[in-house]
């Protein structure tokens, strides 16, 4: 028997409310939803699609959302600091708010939070202290 992990198989992002989060994933941050979760009585709860190619699910659940507000548990690459400069401009377009570009402390960071308060953070795989 061979054990190991191997990658990740999804994210999955409390919400509050899904409708409204869901939008906003897919108009920020270009979530591409491939299937929906109903619950007993035929209620979407869920969805789950991919962002850049990353598989991602929204799951309605106020209180762990509440409980995520102003925590950063999700950072999605980027390439660079020009990726992370078109990340601002594309933000100002669409009138979200969030911060400038910024050094991290291993790339160029820009943070945004969703509906809910949850910062997600998009994260240069290059450097500014190499070179």
């Amino acid at each position: 028997m061979s054990v190991g992990i191997t990658g990740i198989h999804h994210l999955k992002i409390p919400v509050s409310d899904l409708e409204q989060s869901r939008a906003w994933y897919e108009r920020v941050l270009g979530l591409h939803v491939r299937q929906e979760f109903s619950d007993g009585d035929g209620v979407v709860r869920g969805v789950a699609g991919d962002i850049g190619g990353v598989p991602v699910a929204l799951r309605q659940n106020p209180a762990t959302a509440a409980g995520l507000s102003g925590f950063d548990p999700i950072c999605f690459a980027i390439a660079d600091r020009a990726a992370a400069e078109g990340w601002v401009d594309r933000l100002d377009d669409l009138g979200v708010d969030h911060s400038s570009v910024g050094q991290g402390s291993q790339g160029w960071v820009v943070r945004v939070q969703d509906p809910d308060g949850i910062e997600i953070r998009l994260y240069s795989t290059d450097s500014p202290y190499s070179g």
